[in-house]
């Protein structure tokens, strides 16, 4: 039988031999995420960094089992945006809320009631 490595195993590789790489790699994610949503794309990202800082050591940080914190950034998770902020928290993140550019403006106008 033939050892396959994924691809997350030589980014993994490659993040724990160049750790300054992580910031970048990690905003990038999340411009993705923003222009696109695909929350897939973003768990992985974080899966990766969780693995170069190590599973087991980010999910006593976060307060979860080594399977809760594999589970919620699988494919198939679906974790909570506490659980996102926490995971953020223990690989030396946090959430912040930047302004679009292209948003438009709240005014006092668009706070009144629609009759």
């Amino acid at each position: 039988m033939r050892n396959h490595r994924t691809l997350q195993d030589f980014s993994v590789e490659y993040f724990t031999k160049h750790p300054d790489q992580i910031d970048d790699f990690i905003e990038e994610m999340f411009e993705d995420y923003a222009e696109d949503g695909d929350c897939t794309v973003l768990l992985s990202a974080l899966r990766i960094i969780a693995r170069v800082k190590g599973i087991t050591v980010t999910a006593d940080e976060v307060g979860m089992t080594r399977q809760g914190l594999q589970k919620a950034l699988s494919a198939q998770g679906n974790p909570r945006l506490d659980t996102i902020n926490a995971i953020l928290k223990a690989l030396g993140y946090r959430l912040a809320v930047q302004k679009l550019e292209t948003a438009h403006p709240v005014t006092e106008d668009s706070l009144s009631p629609v009759s």
